[in-house]
């Protein structure tokens, strides 16, 4: 059974909630600022591409700024991703992968020119 005391500290938790959010939503700056790119891994004309362009159409639509897709195919999908873990990390550069991509190239290749565990941040599932 909860205390009293609990409750209470519950409660006003909950009703500091909303400044403790509105202050960081506050010190955030606008995002985006410029166009995104957005590396497909994937050969142009294929259903990799049309989901790229997919996403990028609604993203830019969302996002009121150019989404710009870049097809970078080869090697599984290495070279792609490869650039993509070479792009800075400021949110500008987004990309597209596959299960292939960090499930099966670090058995088939010796050596990627990325870190499927440290070099990206991911974002959302598209298709299951």
């Amino acid at each position: 059974m909860a205390t009293l005391s609990t409750i209470a500290k519950l409660l006003l938790a909950a009703l500091m909630a909303p400044w403790i959010a509105a202050g960081s939503l506050h010190a955030q700056e606008n995002y985006p600022t410029k166009h995104i790119q957005f590396i497909s891994p994937m050969t142009a004309g294929g259903p990799g591409d049309a989901l790229s362009r997919a996403v990028a159409t609604s993203l830019s639509a969302r996002l009121h700024v150019p989404v710009i897709v870049q097809n970078v195919p080869g090697a599984g999908s290495a070279i792609g991703t490869g650039t993509l873990a070479r792009s800075a990390p400021d949110g500008y550069t987004l990309g597209l992968s596959t299960a292939g991509t960090f499930s099966i190239n670090p058995f088939l290749y010796s050596k990627l020119p990325y870190n499927e565990e440290k070099d990206f941040a991911p974002i959302s599932p598209l298709v299951s």
